[in-house]
């Protein structure tokens, strides 16, 4: 028997993931989200929630690529919007409409122009954003124009 084989086992054993022996992790590792990550997931439902009720269709939540990332892809009519969700507790430091810097703008249109890759002919768009501060949920449409 090979000596990396004795010391971690069969190399089968070697390929299971942590799922397979998610009963022998410590609780924290399990769930290690923060009090700030369940906040902006709660903001963000509640956004979606939101949006639903004013008709709005859920297209792609939590859209990922290298140059940014975007809440929520909603479906409005035969456009589409791209969301952010920002959640704070209090209005210190400008609170939540004033933590949508220049630089998260520009990481948003990226984003969004990656995500329209995917489109022959892409429909018309726009950028809104949902700030949830102290409770109370606002909805800025169309806040980011032509670059």
């Amino acid at each position: 028997m090979p000596l990396w084989e004795w010391l971690n086992g069969p190399k089968q054993a070697q390929q299971s993931s942590a799922q397979d022996h998610k009963d022998e992790l410590p609780e924290r590792g399990r769930n290690s989200t923060t009090s700030r990550q369940r906040t902006g997931d709660e903001g963000e439902q509640r956004a979606l929630l939101y949006l639903q009720q004013k008709g709005m269709t859920l297209v792609e939540r939590n859209f990922l690529c290298k140059g940014g990332e975007i809440d929520l892809v909603m479906q409005d009519g035969k456009g589409l919007v791209f969301v952010e969700v920002r959640s704070r507790n209090s209005s210190q430091f400008g609170g939540a409409i004033a933590s949508v810097t220049p630089a998260k703008q520009r990481r948003m249109v990226i984003a969004a122009q990656v995500f329209l890759q995917a489109y022959k002919r892409p429909p018309a768009c726009r950028f809104d954003l949902i700030c949830i501060q102290n409770g109370e949920l606002d909805w800025l449409q169309d806040v980011i124009t032509g670059q």
